[in-house]
């Protein structure tokens, strides 16, 4: 054994051991699906992304239902239209229904855009009061995500929701 091999186990057999048991530690852990889930944040969120995009999901189903009515009448009425006629409805029907597939699109990317705003907002909210329970509640250490199994014994999440729940 060379020195500093020797200085080494030396000092590592001097250094005082403590033992550490999982009773030491309160462990808890967060369904953070669940509490995002139930937090009133959440059905408030949804509530607002609603309302705001009522008005563009009606407009959007009253064009499906103008371009139907339009594909009705060439179905009904293209025997006994002239050709022009049948052909300039046949182009409308495809011009609307473009107009349609892109604001759809459009809709869809709004939506997504704004429910994503609105649901970083309140999981900023759930981290910060998985926090304040965890602290509240002397916990050293809360787990969330890739846990595969937490008992009732340790899982918290009732307690994160019912903070959520409170007036601030």
């Amino acid at each position: 054994m060379n020195t500093i091999s020797r200085l080494l186990m030396i000092l590592l057999l001097t250094i005082p051991f403590q033992t550490v048991n999982a009773e030491d530690y309160k462990l808890g852990a967060v369904n953070a699906i669940r509490v995002l889930e139930k937090s009133p944040q959440a059905d408030t969120a949804r509530g607002i992304i609603e309302k705001e995009f009522a008005p563009r999901d009606a407009q959007l189903v009253a064009q499906q239902k103008e371009i139907k009515a339009m594909e009705d009448k060439v179905v009904k009425d293209g025997a006994i239209m002239s050709e022009d006629e049948r052909s300039k409805l046949e182009r409308d029907i495809i011009n609307k229904k473009r107009d349609l597939k892109r604001e759809q699109d459009e809709f869809r990317e709004d939506f997504n855009f704004r429910r994503n705003e609105e649901f970083a907002n309140i999981q900023r909210d759930i981290v910060a009061a998985i926090q304040q329970v965890a602290k509240d509640n002397n916990y050293d250490v809360v787990l969330s995500d890739g846990v595969i199994y937490a008992s009732p014994k340790v899982d918290i999440s009732d307690l994160v929701i019912e903070y959520l729940k409170k007036p601030k």
